[in-house]
């Protein structure tokens, strides 16, 4: 009877890991390449200081954690004021790099 628990341990052991690397790799699936002109959408609220549409939001919140990296870029350094606004705009926090 021993070696029958310790085997449905064993077992379920094995399971419980490899439903965490499962986890893992969905995880891993799910981060998004970081492309600055996916944020197209958002240029005219952007240059003329206008709502931003539902589609800027969008991709806004899928790129939330490239943001940091796009506060970094010299490009984007005249556009930041009106990003900040249009972040809160679309409910997307301010990053704190």
């Amino acid at each position: 009877m021993n070696f029958t628990r310790a085997i449905c341990i064993a077992l379920v052991i094995v399971l419980v890991s490899f439903l965490d690397l499962t986890n893992a790799v969905v995880e891993e699936e799910i981060k998004v390449a970081c492309v600055l002109t996916e944020l197209k959408p958002c240029l005219p609220a952007v240059k003329t200081g206008g709502n931003p549409s539902i589609e800027c939001c969008g991709k806004l919140k899928e790129q939330q954690s490239c943001l940091c990296g796009y506060k970094k870029n010299p490009v984007i350094g005249p556009y930041l004021k009106n990003a900040q606004r249009i972040l809160g705009a679309c409910g997307v926090p301010i990053p704190t790099c």
